[in-house]
């Protein structure tokens, strides 16, 4: 009995270690256009602003009690020290990049919404650098017609 187990498990070995596991097929549908199309937009000028340096358009879209969190560098809840961080380290030395369809958004009732997505940085003074894709998470507020970045979570 001992052998037929041991040549079962070597029959069936290969195939046990050769099987891919995969994640189940996930196809997001944004539950409203109207709101998706609006955070898309904010997300675009946002970055257009943090690509281009204009710390005014930056300074208007974060929210004054803006808490930053970032994997390798930690929590940031001064609003001063960020923008003065981007003004020091991004500004002319790094591009961001959306991944294109990588946007989420789910709206927060009552508050705002909440966007999920992908993006690449470029080290624009070493243009050769590896580039890898991180996951970001921005909270946002609505209050009137304005839209304001409260949260941020920055993964790489």
């Amino acid at each position: 009995m001992r052998g037929f187990v041991y040549g079962l498990v070597l029959l069936l070995a290969p195939g046990i270690i050769n099987a891919q596991v995969t994640a189940p097929v996930y196809e997001y549908k944004p539950d409203s256009q109207e709101l998706y199309d609006a955070i898309a937009r904010m997300d675009s000028i946002f970055f257009e602003a943090y690509n281009t340096c204009k710390m005014d358009v930056q300074t208007a879209i974060y929210s004054d009690s803006i808490e930053f969190y970032h994997d390798k560098g930690g929590l940031s809840t001064s609003k001063k020290d960020i923008l003065d961080a981007t003004r020091r380290n991004i500004c002319g030395k790094v591009t961001r990049q959306l991944i294109p369809g990588s946007i989420e958004v789910y709206a927060i009732k009552d508050y705002g919404a909440i966007e999920l997505g992908q993006h690449k940085f470029f080290n624009n003074q070493e243009p050769d650098a590896p580039q890898h894709i991180s996951r970001f998470m921005i909270f946002w507020k609505k209050t009137g017609n304005d839209w304001k970045i409260v949260k941020v979570v920055s993964l790489h």
